[in-house]
């Protein structure tokens, strides 16, 4: 058996198991960590911010389903973690994050950056509700175990992060060991649904009149786009998709019905309440798809039947009543959903049905309706969409972060291939944006990656540019320039009042609109930069930018007057009102 120090069993481990980099930030709390990194050459990333890291790791994975490695140090560091692991738990993205932690023999004393007041060595207490699973580490002979069952843990039924906590002596301590054979080539088959189930379902969407189908972001994370689009075809089912979903059809495709929700459209919206049978794949039914569960405005469940798929039992009627409750994996379960059907009944010739016809009519009426956003001066987000969609190949990747770039890119930016759409849709993350998009251009290097960001946002994690330019990756930023957290004064507007705005706009004391210039913040970094304020800029601005090699940041002026400043909310939040405003 080899003898090998803790760090070395981890380095040999990603080697093995062909994760492409690890990715953090060095400190004292990791040192046997990093230099067993350096004895077996294993890439790393690095990273300005420990947040970072985790979203960089993000991005990469939704892209190739493949997890990287996260490192970090102990204390703020370990704890700077916390955001970017939350963001991928809630959306089911895998991913090892080792944290280095005090010494075992010092366990409770207080060391540098030890958490040790209620608990000695307590920081897998602050991961553990946003991981899948947290391991403290206390002995090296433990790390062959724990690694096997980490990554089983991470890549195994329903996704997610795993945090492992590594005491200093653990990384440096060697034993004698026999590390697993890779977990990447070992996992078990695809969950199969019930054969009873299945058969019930396809009776059941067989005989329904306005069949539809809700597809999250279980479908991408299972590869079932494939599947699910055959289905639709063989039902004339229209396809609505959650803001995790969105891509699993391509959005020019005949079936395609957009979106529902609060931040959805009127397509989906109508036909999402007025069918007679939901067919909901991977999806948690959660409150930005569903208008807050308010009955009638996204779904009507019931008078609608919903057949639910999920891998994960605890998702399959939490928030609405189920006819059909299907336990499996959406590749093996929409696969097995369209053979049962083909025996059970014929295909539908949905393209003469008055069912296909009022989805086009939808489709078309919310096209008009985009159009008024897209005009006048100054320059609305969606005109910007719609030029920036037209000039950006058609397998572009972008990326959002909260805000109302998210909500007005999901919206109103198609997209055309599955894992081409990058957002944190559970947990809403802002600063996201820049270092996912990092991620997601390691994953694809001859693929346009664009960040969407507004202004809020990207200066949260635009320090990553320096990452991105040390690095060579070449990604395009474009920052949506309204002075403020200009998605929450909205809100505000909307729900409480013209007159309740407050804390939400950047001004000076002299009540000015301040603004950094993002142009010499960009090109301070090394990265190619220009401002636009027209719809009419943004093809030659893209050129510039994609032709320049380097990382790129264009700074779009928008309308920030409200309700110019936003999209169209088409469904309904549930934001309540303090009683003093109800007087």
């Amino acid at each position: 058996m080899p003898y090998l120090t803790g760090g070395e069993m981890i380095a040999k481990t990603l080697l093995a198991e062909k994760i492409p980099y690890a990715v953090g930030i060095p400190g004292h709390g990791n040192l046997g960590l990093v230099d067993a990194f350096k004895e077996h050459e294993v890439p790393i990333i690095q990273v300005r911010h420990e947040q970072s890291a985790c979203h960089l790791a993000d991005g990469y994975c939704r892209v190739t389903g493949k997890p990287l490695a996260v490192f970090t140090s102990i204390g703020p560091g370990a704890c700077n973690t916390v955001i970017g692991a939350a963001t991928a738990y809630l959306d089911s993205i895998p991913m090892l994050i080792f944290t280095g932690s005090v010494h075992t023999y010092m366990f409770g004393r207080g060391v540098l950056q030890e958490i040790e007041r209620k608990h000695w060595a307590d920081f897998p207490r602050v991961m553990e509700p946003v991981v899948k699973k947290s391991y403290q580490v206390t002995r090296v002979d433990q790390l062959p175990w724990v690694l096997n069952n980490a990554l089983r843990t991470a890549l195994g039924g329903r996704p997610g992060p795993v945090h492992i906590d590594l005491p200093m002596d653990v990384q440096a301590e060697a034993a004698e060991v026999d590390l697993p054979e890779p977990v990447g080539s070992k996992l078990g088959g695809r969950v199969q649904g019930d054969p009873e189930k299945i058969l019930e379902a396809a009776k059941l969407l067989a005989k329904a009149e306005r069949p539809a189908i809700l597809a999250g972001g279980g479908v991408i994370l299972s590869n079932a786009e494939k599947e699910l689009v055959e289905l639709a075809e063989f039902l004339g089912a229209p396809v609505i998709t959650t803001m995790m979903g969105k891509g699993v059809i391509p959005e020019d495709h005949p079936l395609s019905a957009f979106y529902t929700g609060s931040k959805g459209s009127p397509v989906g919206s109508k036909i999402g309440r007025e069918a007679d049978v939901l067919l909901a794949v991977g999806c948690r039914f959660a409150d930005e798809t569903t208008s807050s569960y308010k009955p009638g405005e996204s779904f009507s469940i019931p008078p609608t039947k919903l057949i639910h798929v999920d891998i994960d039992p605890g998702e399959i009627g939490k928030n609405y009543p189920v006819e059909v409750p299907i336990l499996g994996d959406a590749k093996s379960v929409l696969g097995e959903l369209l053979k049962t059907l083909q025996k059970i009944t014929s295909k539908r010739k949905y393209e003469q049905s008055d069912y296909f016809k009022r989805l086009c009519r939808l489709k078309e009426d919310w096209e008009k309706e985009l159009q008024k956003l897209r005009e006048g001066y100054p320059t609305t987000i969606s005109r910007y969409l719609k030029e920036l969609r037209k000039t950006l190949p058609r397998e572009t990747i972008v990326v959002t972060s909260a805000g109302h770039a998210q909500a007005s890119a999901f919206q109103e930016f198609p997209v055309y291939y599955p894992r081409t759409h990058i957002s944190p849709g559970g947990f809403s993350t802002m600063g996201f944006g820049v270092p996912a998009a990092i991620g997601a251009k390691l994953a694809k290097p001859e693929t346009p990656v664009i960040a969407m960001e507004g202004d809020g946002s990207f200066l949260m994690t635009c320090q990553e540019l320096a990452t991105a330019v040390q690095y060579e990756v070449s990604i395009l930023v474009t920052v949506f320039n309204n002075y403020g957290w200009i998605a929450i004064r909205d809100l505000q507007i909307d729900v409480y009042g013209k007159e309740r705005s407050y804390g939400v706009e950047f001004r000076n004391k002299a009540g000015q609109l301040y603004s950094p210039d993002y142009v010499k913040l960009a090109e301070s970094f090394g990265c190619y930069s220009e401002k636009i304020d027209k719809g009419e800029q943004v093809a030659v601005a893209i050129k510039n930018a994609m032709s320049s090699g380097k990382p790129a940041v264009i700074e779009l002026e928008v309308a920030i007057e409200h309700p110019r400043s936003q999209g169209k909310a088409y469904g309904w939040w549930d934001v309540p009102i303090p009683k003093y405003l109800k007087k």
